[in-house]
């Protein structure tokens, strides 16, 4: 029966069923197979939504598309641009600068590279910056969005695994500072030796008039991150607050926000939230069915077959999340594998939030690998490139970004270290 569960979801995949549909189908028909009652299908599918930390979701998904409409793009370029625009290639280091502080608005991948990437390429082509070199540093700095907090799948793992949401935004910081930097490295060896025009240095008074504009933008996720951490308001709530935040912003001060737009922005984002939350509860249901069929038992037995040693087990489920990552989008990869992959990490003494932060992160790296790799396709949209040409670049980034992930397996502290001082403070 398990053998039909795997074949049945696969084979919706393969005919263009959506994926909570898939997920929902597979679980039928394992349930159907196994003679289990159909009640329990609906009792886990409405238990999977019955949840006050999912709540965050649509929050920071609105908070970040009023932010998108609102001019916070352009704010923060204007602001990277002028502390980095004159060094060589400093475009580049903007972009990735912009990147950082807008994943702590967005919590998604995709809203940095449309609402980045739309202004960033063209201007980097522009200046005469290699226009796949442009897509590439784009494209990668783009996949912090899930990993500097607040991140939407850290949210749906906290809910899956029990985990707490507010360490594991915490523990997501330093991966990624850490890949922020490994970008910008990339970036300088790849070229170093090109002679990018540069950017007429920045006076004094530019870069802080540059500062103060972008300023309520920067103040954002010090105001969500700073909120949690001080407990004046959980994550669920934070998700509250960046809305009415990021719709005062938008519309008092950068007065970008029309009763016109904040419909529109309010529709898209209700769209997007539907869809995660499909996902989420027929994942719960699919949750139930691989326990029953005992699945984590069995990749259990078969990885404690190759070894016992911690540290392996983990570089053999990162190797297998890097395949699925692949093949599926973070959200449906991540609450599929989640129910799998926790009770093995748990019984191996892993520490749940340093599990999830890796899982996470591994499936970010398939947003920049074909064939799903999504942000590679916004990318190639954007600047008109082949996708040939697109991974003859972004490959030595994909190389890295690997590299941090297995040295998050080997060296969990990176991941640990703030969430265990701020739990000490």
């Amino acid at each position: 029966m398990v053998a039909v569960l795997f074949i049945v979801f696969l084979v919706a995949l393969a005919i263009g069923v959506p994926v909570a549909f898939s997920l929902g189908l597979a679980s039928v028909a394992y349930m159907l197979g196994a003679h289990i009652q159909m009640i329990n299908f609906a009792q886990y599918f409405f238990k999977g939504l019955d949840s006050f930390t999912l709540l965050c979701i649509p929050g920071f998904t609105f908070a970040g598309n009023l932010m998108n409409q609102g001019g916070i793009s352009e704010k923060l370029l204007d602001f990277a641009d002028a502390l980095v625009g004159h060094i060589t290639g400093g475009l580049a280091y903007a972009n990735v600068l912009a990147s950082m502080v807008f994943a702590g608005i967005s919590g998604t991948a995709l809203s940095d590279t449309v609402a980045l990437g739309g202004v960033e390429i063209p201007m980097m082509v522009n200046q005469g910056y290699d226009v796949p070199f442009s897509v590439a540093i784009t494209a990668a700095s783009s996949c912090l969005g899930p990993i500097i907090p607040p991140s939407l799948p850290m949210v749906i793992f906290g809910v899956l695994s029990g985990a707490s949401v507010t360490k594991m935004f915490i523990g997501g910081v330093v991966p990624g500072v850490i890949t922020g930097l490994v970008c910008m490295l990339a970036w300088y060896f790849m070229n170093k030796n090109k002679n990018y025009a540069l950017m007429p240095k920045a006076t004094p008074r530019e870069v802080w008039t540059a500062f103060k504009k972008a300023f309520p933008a920067l103040m954002m996720p010090v105001i969500m991150m700073g909120g949690i951490l001080s407990g004046i308001f959980t994550p669920t709530e934070a998700g509250v607050v960046a809305c009415v935040y990021a719709w005062a912003v938008s519309t008092f001060l950068y007065k970008k926000m029309n009763m016109k737009i904040l419909k529109r922005v309010a529709i898209a984002s209700a769209k997007s939230t539907a869809v995660i939350m499909l996902i989420v509860a027929a994942c719960q249901a699919l949750a139930m069915v691989i326990t029953v069929a005992r699945i984590p038992q069995a990749i259990a037995a078969a990885i404690s077959a190759i070894s016992s040693n911690r540290l392996v087990v983990m570089c053999l489920i990162n190797v297998f999340v890097l395949i699925v990552g692949l093949f599926m989008d973070v959200t449906p990869a991540l609450t599929i594998l989640t129910p799998i992959f926790l009770p093995i990490v748990v019984g191996i003494g892993m520490d749940p939030i340093v599990f999830g932060v890796t899982m996470v992160y591994g499936l970010c790296i398939g947003l920049i690998t074909p064939p799903v790799g999504n942000v590679l396709y916004i990318g190639i949209g954007i600047s008109k490139i082949t996708l040939l040409d697109l991974l003859k670049k972004i490959w030595p980034m994909v190389a890295l970004y690997t590299a941090v992930l297995f040295l998050m397996t080997a060296v969990p502290g990176l991941i640990t270290f703030l969430p265990n001082l701020f739990a000490g403070a």
